[in-house]
């Protein structure tokens, strides 16, 4: 452990047994304790009083956590009639002194709560999981939005890229955080120690995390990256557990294997853009030869579209590509989807390039995210992830996108202003050529 991290732990568990006891005695109720907060000036009786709250907020019940929702979104909301008062007066005369109080009355007190709430020791990944709280509760109360909006804001800032720092996750980082990275992989489980040791410990096998100085043991998000020479086609390549070791000299290619998020608390405010491009970034600075940098990712709406269409018409619809992918699923046997390969390649390349939400974007929430960061749709591999999970989800298909860092800018910013899906020829290709008998080219185009 460095000096400084020493230095800031035994602060930190000084500070923490000093005013907890005092925290601990103090019974009122919570919402009376953040009135208290919220009206006190003094930095130690703030700091007494935020580490009350969180230790109080701890002890909620679910209906308990409710009501102090409702408390937040209720009794701390904006006062529309002193805003209006504070816009008129700015539009009369627009001063520096108007606009501070524009500004202030415009905030939702709440916010100012969480700020006071966010002095206590290790209060920041406490209001992490107040928000997952607030997320689980949100579809029965809707109203609630408001509050989430405030936590997001503020979270935007505290979580900033300038804040979050890259580590390496290898064999030799601390137990506890490789047990995390066990348990927040949410793309391809990792089903042991084992499993977890072939994927970081090869000379040709990488994980980066962000880390925040104030949650230094949780990683906010990581991405599990393989170099190969070429691409590979599926993922049962790149996690066999008896394959030949590649000397990183050697190879050409970074393939971007699984992103995981790990805070549900955090949702919505994006880290996966920023740690893409720094990490790919790093890697091209570590080992120039590398040229290219893709994806190999999932379609995790491809599935629940295919069910959507039609599948009145002859084989090999999409009702019939379901019940295939389902009987794979359930057996393990995947003869049956193999014989169909170039009709999954063409439905997927249809779902990826052509099928909108209302706004343009594409449908499926990976391709909105990696085009959104510049990359392109660069080929599709039918049987690329034969777990029950990938055939249930995507129906064993999987995706490349490439991040061709001569063209990323500008594919970004056609996306952005037109939607324009960026694609290579090869996609091109599979679209224009359609399924053998172009019977399921019928049923995607009505």
């Amino acid at each position: 452990m460095n000096r400084s991290r020493f230095l800031s732990d035994l602060l930190s568990t000084i500070f923490e047994r000093r005013y907890s006891a005092s925290a601990d005695v103090d019974k009122r109720p919570i919402e009376e304790l953040c009135r208290s907060l919220l009206s006190g000036t003094g930095e130690v009786t703030g700091l007494k009083l935020a580490r009350a709250v969180v230790s109080r907020y701890a002890l909620l019940d679910r209906d308990e956590k409710q009501a102090f929702f409702t408390f937040l979104n209720d009794e701390l909301d904006v006062d529309t009639d002193t805003v209006a008062a504070a816009a008129e007066n700015y539009s009369r005369e627009r001063t520096p002194e108007h606009l501070e109080v524009l500004v202030r009355t415009a905030e939702p007190v709440r916010q100012e709560l969480l700020r006071r709430i966010n002095q206590a020791p290790g209060a920041t990944a406490k209001l992490v999981a107040m928000r997952l709280d607030l997320l689980d509760i949100l579809d029965a109360e809707p109203s609630f939005g408001r509050t989430d909006l405030d936590f997001v804001h503020l979270f935007s800032s505290w979580f900033n890229r300038g804040f979050l720092v890259l580590r390496r996750i290898d064999w030799d980082t601390p137990a506890n955080i490789l047990e995390k990275i066990i348990q927040y992989e949410a793309v391809h489980a990792i089903d042991d120690w084992d499993d977890l040791r072939r994927r970081i410990e090869p000379q040709d096998r990488h994980c980066f995390a962000f880390f925040h100085p104030v949650m230094p043991d949780e990683p906010l998000i990581f991405v599990e990256v393989a170099l190969s020479k070429g691409i590979p086609a599926s993922v049962q390549d790149v996690l066999a557990e008896e394959r030949d070791i590649l000397d990183e000299s050697q190879a050409d290619t970074a393939v971007f294997y699984s992103i995981s998020n790990c805070q549900r608390g955090l949702g919505g405010i994006s880290f996966g853009n920023s740690l893409i491009k720094q990490v790919v970034e790093d890697l091209s600075r570590e080992l120039p030869h590398l040229k290219t940098f893709v994806t190999l990712s999932p379609i995790p709406g491809l599935k629940a579209w295919l069910k959507e269409l039609d599948g009145d018409e002859p084989d090999p619809g999409p009702e019939d590509i379901v019940g295939a992918v389902e009987r794979a699923a359930d057996t393990g046997d995947t003869t049956e989807l193999e014989q169909l390969s170039n009709d999954l390649r063409y439905l997927a390349a249809w779902y990826l390039i052509e099928e909108k939400r209302s706004n343009g974007l594409p449908r499926d929430p990976v391709a909105r995210f990696h085009l959104g960061n510049g990359a392109s749709v660069h080929d599709i591999h039918a049987l690329a992830d034969i777990s029950p999970n990938g055939l249930r989800q995507s129906g064993g298909v999987m995706v490349n996108y490439l991040y061709d860092l001569s063209r990323v800018e500008q594919n970004h910013e056609e996306f952005a202003s037109r939607q324009v899906v960026a694609q290579s020829r090869a996609v091109q290709s599979i679209l224009r050529a359609g399924p053998p008998d172009n019977k399921t080219r019928k049923t995607v185009n009505g």
